[in-house]
């Protein structure tokens, strides 16, 4: 009987530990709480306000650069018409730092874009890029061939 109050008691415990844990986690917030100075103004209206800010900042919806039209390209910011023309010309790419690193966008418009684009690809896309190198690599390798000099 001793034995089963205590398991009793320790189950309880640990299950109301757990629920102020949960609590606790749940009512965390990001920014300190700012002291209450005016009828209205609690950590109820600072948390809401915070909840706000983090709602718009998962609805940026991510423009893939290797499947965007041209509008999709157009309406992020710092891209023109003829800069959407080089990325879909440049598809596919292996990696949104390609846009910068092989002269698509300028590394300032780059920087802007960073956070709003992601590479994803498909196998179709990487077949394609290996063939590409693969070319590219047998023509340096052919251009690196030492010419015969005649004696």
């Amino acid at each position: 009987m001793k034995y089963r109050s205590l398991s009793v008691v320790l189950a309880a415990t640990v299950l109301l530990l757990n629920s102020g844990l949960s609590l606790a986690v749940g009512t965390k917030t990001d920014a300190p709480q700012p002291a209450a100075t005016k009828a209205g103004v609690g950590p109820s209206n600072a948390k809401s306000k915070v909840g706000v800010k983090h709602k718009h900042a998962a609805r940026i919806k991510l423009v893939d650069i290797n499947s965007a039209t041209k509008d999709e390209l157009k309406k992020l910011p710092g891209i023109s018409d003829a800069e959407a023309d080089k990325i879909i010309a440049g598809r596919p790419f292996g990696s949104k730092t390609a846009l910068a690193l092989d002269n698509i966008i300028p590394m300032p418009a780059y920087e802007k874009l960073k956070g709003l684009i992601v590479c994803k690809m498909t196998k179709k896309d990487i077949d394609k890029i290996m063939a590409n190198d693969k070319q590219k690599n047998a023509k340096d390798m052919a251009q690196a061939k030492p010419q015969n000099k005649k004696k």
